[in-house]
């Protein structure tokens, strides 16, 4: 499953997105629980966009994770691992038997998002702010090796209070870098709390558009929104990025807009209500 450039097949419709975004979903809860630690919560909120990428635009080899003309995603927000595991789970880069070893010493699934660990990751994630610069990186190496490699860099809301963040934001207009989308997880909450009350950062997309951006806002959980958005970013000539309007731990009703959960595991009665919720 998956696109795959040698195997360019009809994209899949709205249903199997959805799908798939559902199976996601119960993984992400599935690791988490079983390592008593991890961010379910800004997981929950990143799946529906990243699961619509792969399908739909991410030109990968399941079979050769290292293609060196493969497009690129950089998940700066790198705690949100789960997620990414789910998702290389679901193209079948990594097996389920993988995803077993989520925060395990040693395992393919670490606890941030590894490049040596785990086939199919582009970069490895830490501390936040720095993804964009290492996606621009990327964006001018496939410019100078003659590439049509895309660069996709998904950050997080909280993430953009970063300093490095609007650095590399002005870079990329400095050099018109045409081969960089930027996704934003706008799901409002952050590790200690609420986004606006750590630092509140106003109007976001007008704050883009003042650096030299195209953006727009979407809702980060309508597959046709979504979907619409990637087509608008393809036509876009100079950098651009879609603002995903989430809900922090999407689809599981305790879990959703509650801090707690950004960096706290689901318990075993509570995995239990989630995957009941996430059944029906």
């Amino acid at each position: 499953m998956g696109r795959v450039v040698d195997a360019p097949s009809a994209s899949p419709d709205f249903l199997e997105i959805c799908e798939a975004i559902r199976r996601c979903r119960v993984r992400i809860l599935e690791m988490t629980a079983r390592a008593g630690a991890g961010h379910p919560g800004g997981s929950l909120s990143a799946i529906d966009s990243m699961v619509a990428l792969y399908l739909t635009q991410l030109r990968v080899r399941v079979d050769e994770p290292k293609w060196a003309d493969r497009d690129r995603f950089i998940l700066s927000k790198g705690h949100a691992s789960p997620a990414m595991y789910a998702t290389l789970a679901e193209i079948g880069m990594i097996s389920e038997e993988d995803l077993l070893s989520y925060r395990e010493f040693g395992g393919t699934c670490q606890g941030h998002v590894d490049s040596k660990w785990t086939p199919g990751v582009d970069f490895s994630g830490g501390s936040l702010g720095m993804g964009l610069s290492f996606g621009i990186g990327e964006a001018l190496a496939a410019h100078l090796d003659g590439s049509k490699r895309v660069i996709w860099v998904m950050l997080g809301d909280g993430e953009c209070q970063e300093g490095q963040i609007w650095e590399a934001a002005m870079s990329a207009v400095h050099h018109d870098i045409r081969n960089i989308r930027v996704l934003i997880d706008k799901n409002r909450i952050q590790n200690d709390d609420h986004v606006h009350l750590q630092m509140d950062l106003g109007d976001l997309e007008s704050k883009w558009i003042a650096f030299g951006w195209a953006a727009e806002t979407v809702d980060g959980h309508s597959i046709e929104e979504i979907l619409d958005g990637f087509e608008w970013m393809n036509q876009v000539t100079g950098p651009s990025v879609l603002i995903l309007d989430t809900v922090k731990g999407k689809g599981v009703s305790f879990m959703e807009n509650n801090p707690k959960f950004h960096g706290m595991a689901p318990s075993e009665k509570e995995l239990d209500q989630a995957l009941e919720e996430l059944s029906q």
